[in-house]
Order: structure tokens, then sequence, then C-alpha cells
């Protein structure tokens, strides 16, 4: 049986439309390969067959009509898949698991900003991890209606990007308030900041998470 400081440490990246979560999560990646640490990429939805087919139902057909709840429902198989296929295995081997969003995009996707109650998406959310949360989760906020000027840059819209601008303003104030709730784990980064001066600031949060991680396995 592996002691319990021998688990990997989970970090999520987290953060509105045009945050630049792609770009400092590849940054982190250097990051960790530099430093030697043995780590695991993967998004929401997506990082298993299954998590790619629903991206594209959920993400990416356009004409296709998902209510609410379907929608986070699609979103809790994806995140299933992924926790038993990919994320507890990389942390049973001790392996840092860096996601590209996780269950807090749904509190404040499909809660704050659906409207859907919260007390159902926990409960849901619950049994698809089976209580896995992140260690360490990156919030990079910004203006939403700076972030959909940005995201527009890079193609086609999808679903979430075609939504108003008044659903992506709750989004933003559910990202935040669960950041005020969950703060011994939540790092709230100002995404207007130059990619540099973010790449350091994360770099500097998930390095401490690392030492601190260290310290505890050598007790």
């Amino acid at each position: 049986m592996k002691e319990a400081g021998s688990r990997g440490l989970f970090i999520t990246f987290e953060g509105p439309e045009g945050a630049g979560k792609t770009t400092q999560i590849a940054r982190l990646v250097e990051q960790l390969s530099g430093a030697g640490v043995a780590h695991v990429v993967t998004r929401e939805p997506g990082g298993t067959p299954l998590g790619t087919r629903v991206r594209q139902v959920v993400l990416l057909e356009p004409d296709l009509q998902v209510d609410p709840l379907p929608e986070f429902l699609l979103y809790s198989a994806s995140r299933a898949q992924l926790v038993g296929q990919v994320i507890r295995p990389a942390l049973e081997r001790g392996e840092v698991v860096v996601c590209d969003r996780y269950a807090d995009s749904s509190l404040a996707y499909q809660g704050a900003g659906r409207g859907l109650d919260a007390g159902l998406l926990t409960q849901i959310t619950q049994a698809a991890t089976g209580g896995l949360k992140p260690d360490l989760t990156l919030l990079l906020d910004l203006d939403p209606a700076v972030g959909l000027a940005r995201a527009a840059t890079r193609g086609e819209p999808d679903r979430l990007e075609r939504a108003d601008l008044g659903f992506h303003l709750r989004v933003r104030s559910g990202f935040l308030a669960l950041a005020q709730q969950e703060s011994h784990r939540f790092h709230v980064l100002d995404a207007t900041a130059s990619a540099d001066e973010l790449a350091e600031q994360v770099w500097n949060v998930v390095a401490e998470q690392l030492r601190t991680k260290a310290q505890a396995q050598s007790i």
C-alpha cells in the first residue's frame, strides 16, 4: 500500500473564455518537464475516447440542441471516465496531473450560467468523481467581454462562446464565488497580465505546492 504522502498532485486550470488557459498549461508543462517532474496533461471534456465524442456533441455541433441538464450530464459522463481512466491512475503513480477544466466549470457554467441547482450538480459530481477534488486550482480571471473578443480571433466559436454576454458574466461571478468559498485550493490570477508574467506566477504557485508535497513525504 502506498503511503498517504505518495499520492500525486492534481492541478486544474479554470477561467472564462479567452483567459489563456491553453497557453499557460503549455508553459507549465515546459516547466514541469524541465524540472524532471512526471506529469500527465488532460482536458475536459476530453482526455478519453468517450470524452472526445462528448466534446464534439456539447461544443462543436452548432445545430444540435442540448438543454442545460443533458449538457451537464454529458459533461459528468466524460468526467467520470476521465477520472477513472486517466486522473486517478496517474495520481496513484505519484504523478502531477494538469487538467484544463474540471468540476468547477460545471458549477460555473451549468450552475451560475445556466441556472441549474448547485446542490444537484454537487451530488452528481460527487458520484461521477468519487469525491476527487483538485489539490490546486488556478483561476485565470478576465472580463468576459475581453475574453470573448480574444476568443473570436481563434476562428469559429463553439457553443459556449456563442452564448450572450450576460451568461458569461454569470459564469465569471460563479467562478469568483467558488474561489472565495474554497480559498485554500484556489489561486486567482489576473489574466490581463502578459503571458510571461502569468507563467511566472503559475510556476511560483505550483513550485510551492511541489515543495510542500515533497516535505510531507519526507516526514
